[in-house]
């Protein structure tokens, strides 16, 4: 009779062992694929799944719990609790849950991208001083009242008219106000 009233506890007792052993990694991803499926995996997702498709990612080592054996010495259990649980409670909830390599890649990427951004726009500086050189010394030579001369399609010398003037004295100010800022 003793072993019947004992029977209900092992057998809790065991269920209890199987549902803790259950439990899943506690290094988890999670990530939504092209197709819009989610995935769930102990390992990272591709490297072509976008920032905004992962849906969540395992603590950073230091943030997970490790069992803590108290140090010699230490103040009583109850008074450490008291005063630094919140504080410490509170760095683990604010830390971001980002895998340091995906983020240095994401750094990398961004410096990547500002220094050609940085490039092609020092790039378009030079063009538009450049540009805005020629046009004020065609401008000038335009404006001094030399008579010029143009090479047609034909490799044929011809000198500019007044209206020929006007129109290309026109065209220097109009790239020298766009291009001498």
């Amino acid at each position: 009779m003793k072993l019947m009233g004992r029977a209900p506890a092992v057998v809790l007792g065991v269920a209890i062992a199987l549902a803790l052993a259950a439990t899943p990694a506690a290094a988890q991803w999670k990530w939504r694929d092209r197709s819009g499926q989610i995935t769930v995996s102990d390992i990272p997702p591709p490297r072509d799944i976008p920032e905004r498709d992962i849906l969540e990612r395992p603590p950073p080592p230091s943030a997970r719990p490790a069992p803590a054996a108290p140090a010699p010495g230490a103040a009583p259990a109850g008074a450490a609790a008291a005063g630094d649980a919140a504080p410490a409670a509170g760095k683990t909830a604010e830390a971001p849950r980002v895998d340091p390599e995906l983020e240095a890649r994401r750094r990398a990427a961004e410096q990547e991208q500002s220094a050609r951004q940085r490039a092609s726009d020092e790039k378009l500086a030079a063009q538009r001083a450049e540009n805005c050189r020629a046009a004020r010394g065609h401008l000038a030579a335009l404006e001094s009242g030399q008579r010029l001369v143009r090479v047609n399609d034909k490799g044929e010398r011809e000198f500019l008219d007044d209206r020929q003037r006007a129109s290309e004295m026109q065209r220097a100010r109009d790239v020298i106000a766009s291009d001498c800022r």
